[in-house]
């Protein structure tokens, strides 16, 4: 398989995140389609490959390499000016039930360490991402 473009990264990053807990949800599936289709982004990505590009994310996870194997290609295929939208685009998905669960957790830590994101960073992406999240009641 080739190198994955910075935006089939990205992608990458959302269905890791999804499948984290092994239970890729229609609200998780849901907001990846969104994510694809309002972002800046992915301005200039067909949404046709959309389904094609998970697929090939779910096949990496086979491989030996695993879940570390996708971290660094996505990693090295990511500008790092787009590593903070990585992480963003990777909590959306993690956060639109309103629950990060503890395997969630564990890799957006890891993604946190494969693309360097300070702490600063990562707290003002994930306060930004509760204020999305917040409810009226």
């Amino acid at each position: 398989m080739s190198k994955p473009t910075a935006q089939e990264a990205l992608i990458y990053l959302m269905v890791i995140t999804s499948a984290a807990d092994r239970d890729m949800t229609d609200l998780e599936l849901a907001r990846i389609g969104d994510v694809v289709r309002t972002w800046p982004v992915f301005e200039d990505f067909n949404e046709d490959r959309l389904v094609r590009v998970a697929q090939d994310c779910q096949k990496l996870l086979q491989e030996p390499a695993g879940l570390d194997g996708v971290l660094v290609l996505a990693a090295k295929a990511i500008p790092e000016r787009l590593h903070d939208t990585a992480y963003a685009a990777a909590l959306e998905v993690a956060a639109v039930d309103l629950e990060i669960r503890l395997e969630e957790v564990r890799v957006l830590q890891l993604l946190r360490r494969h693309l360097a994101i300070d702490k600063p960073t990562v707290a003002a992406v994930e306060r930004a991402a509760k204020a999305r999240h917040r409810m009226l009641t």
